[in-house]
């Protein structure tokens, strides 16, 4: 069975004798590329790679896969908030465990969510992204009557964009480097012109000016969410907040929201609009070519947005 593994500075397609994780059979069909296996790589992690997944079970139903491993034991757990689950870092796949970037991934069943009848499999595997955007604007009170504002344009910031018009936001601006991430976030719903304060800010970037920049816009009584990954101390511009009585919200992963699940929320999203995917899906490539896949998801003057790798 092949796999995509990580090695020194990059990837390579192995062969294993049995399929990676634990739980019943998947036959993968999609994982896309995340920032976050290149920060493994990074790292230093040699496990299989791939968190954002969608495959078929045996009996044919199609299923992304809830990448965040609770105990589902502990308080935090039981109710619902298993992204928060202290043990969650030990089963971080493609980290700390076997990731499903495969031809096939034994996944408990209770992490499988099964699609929604009218969105294929093939791009099923955004849903795990499209979840973290959703997570953080619910996190920060978006509503219909919330005004919102996306500091960077990849694709966490993009379904941002995408998650705030489904939420009922009317007014959505986002800051983008490139022009293909403009045009895709103007195809969203989205204008790339940001200019006074906001309701909601996401802070998408992961990168110190970026922060200082989701800061410099938030309003009076809002909330700055943040989905960018900070290892360490970073600096904060306190006093910003301070004399607007804003919030800083970090927000990581998703989870499960008076019984219903933000990645079952997120599916749907990507069921009713199928623009959404094929706006950030920007590249496919076979698993044998891995390699290729993640030097194109690197190299932003490729215009890549997500890069998906099809083991079938």
């Amino acid at each position: 069975m092949k796999a995509v593994r990580s090695t020194e500075g990059g990837v390579a397609v192995v062969e294993l004798d049995e399929p990676p994780g634990t739980g019943e059979l998947l036959r993968m069909r999609s994982a896309s590329i995340c920032a976050s296996d290149f920060l493994y790589i990074e790292f230093g992690s040699r496990m299989i790679l791939g968190h954002e997944l969608a495959g078929v079970r045996a009996d044919g139903t199609a299923v992304v896969v809830e990448a965040l491993y609770g105990c589902m034991e502990c308080a935090q757990c039981r109710r619902g908030s298993y992204n928060l689950c202290p043990t969650h870092p030990e089963r971080a796949l493609g980290l700390s465990a076997d990731g499903g970037m495969a031809e096939g991934f034994r996944a408990p069943e209770a992490r499988h969510v099964p699609l929604p009848q009218r969105l294929d499999v093939r791009d099923a595997s955004i849903v795990e992204p499209a979840s973290v955007s959703w997570h953080a604007l619910r996190l920060a009170g978006t509503s219909s009557r919330t005004s919102v504002a996306v500091v960077g344009a990849g694709a966490l910031g993009l379904l941002a964009v995408a998650g705030a018009r489904r939420q009922g936001v009317e007014d959505i601006a986002f800051e983008a480097r490139h022009a293909f991430q403009r045009e895709a976030g103007e195809r969203l719903g989205g204008r790339p012109h940001v200019d006074g304060l906001y309701d909601v800010v996401v802070e998408a970037a992961g990168t110190p000016t970026s922060l200082d920049r989701a800061i410099d816009l938030v309003a009076p009584g809002g909330t700055v969410v943040v989905v960018g990954v900070y290892p360490g101390r970073i600096d904060v511009d306190f006093m910003t907040l301070f004399s607007r009585e804003a919030r800083l919200v970090p927000s990581i992963g998703y989870c499960r929201v008076e019984g219903a699940r933000e990645m079952e929320e997120a599916a749907a999203m990507l069921a009713d609009d199928s623009e959404i995917a094929q706006t950030l899906i920007t590249h496919r490539f076979p698993l044998e070519d891995a390699a290729e896949a993640f030097r194109v998801a690197a190299d932003k003057t490729s215009g890549a947005i997500r890069v998906v790798v099809e083991p079938s």
